[in-house]
């Protein structure tokens, strides 16, 4: 199943998109997708509404995608978590994961503008899976257990600005959670859509250049150990994003380090999440 929030910022309506393409509206079930909805089996009556039809459609073409999940409590990363992209920045392979929080507010729709921060010269770009959290994980003791709490996947981009995050300050927050920095999207994408997270292909492209090309199945720490470990150290809860980490090809471990300037544009794909295309301008 693959849930959507569509509409003007602010007033997304909730959405789910049919085998058929159609966009259905599920208004009638939801005000939104949300913590609640996903702790409140949301997910379950969507299905039984599609299975029972009468879901009604949305004319979608001409309007904006929102990020799929509302208001997110927070959003949880892993750095470093491809042994490739941890070799091109030169830091050392992790032993375990490493963690560092951003602004929930940095959530944006998957097609939305990002602003380049005033004073950045290196704004860079981040493919990744995001897991979005459908019940409180807490003290999980399994790896099925950590899977169990998940609601579903989708394409996040870690958007940074590397001389905020790494020269201005002994943690990593300045350089992650500048406005805008998080588009999110275009789906929500339940597990039993997406099958294994650890065999998903992720693409990210500059201005049509190929920059990154990676799989899940390298992540050092893969989805159910992240969650599994997030759990001993903090409380998930619903609708919480955790972003898993980016493979190699940021523009930090490339020759020249091609940061992002205004007006360009970045592309990113998921196998079985759909795609993302930003445009970026000044703040």
């Amino acid at each position: 199943m693959k849930l959507l929030r569509i509409g003007p910022a602010g007033q997304e309506t909730p959405a789910v998109l049919g085998e058929d393409g159609r966009v259905l509206d599920l208004s009638a079930l939801t005000p939104d997708i949300d913590g609640r909805f996903l702790a409140g089996g949301g997910v379950h009556r969507v299905r039984e509404a599609l299975a029972g039809g009468g879901l009604p459609e949305l004319d979608a073409a001409q309007l904006r995608v929102g990020a799929p999940v509302a208001r997110p409590g927070k959003v949880v990363c892993i750095g470093l978590n491809y042994r490739d992209h941890a070799e091109e920045t030169g830091a050392a392979v992790p032993a375990r994961p490493v963690v560092f929080m951003k602004d929930p507010g940095t959530v944006v729709g998957p097609y939305d503008e990002v602003l380049i921060p005033r004073g950045s010269a290196k704004t860079d770009w981040e493919v990744e899976l995001a897991v979005v959290i459908g019940r409180r994980a807490r003290y999980l003791d399994s790896r099925k257990a950590a899977l169990d709490c998940v609601a579903g996947y989708a394409i996040s981009n870690d958007v940074s600005e590397r001389e905020f995050q790494l020269e201005y300050s002994g943690q990593w927050d300045l350089g992650k959670s500048c406005e805008t920095f998080n588009p999110l999207g275009p789906w929500l994408v339940t597990p039993d859509e997406v099958g294994d997270p650890q065999d998903l292909g992720l693409r990210l492209t500059v201005n049509g250049t190929a920059r990154q090309d990676g799989c899940t199945k390298n992540m050092i720490f893969d989805v159910a150990e992240i969650v599994r470990y997030l759990s001993q150290y903090l409380v998930l809860e619903p609708g919480d994003v955790i972003n898993t980490g980016t493979p190699a090809g940021v523009a930090l471990g490339l020759p020249g380090n091609p940061y992002l300037r205004v007006g360009d544009t970045v592309e990113l794909a998921v196998d079985r999440l759909g795609s993302q295309r930003q445009t970026f301008a000044q703040a």
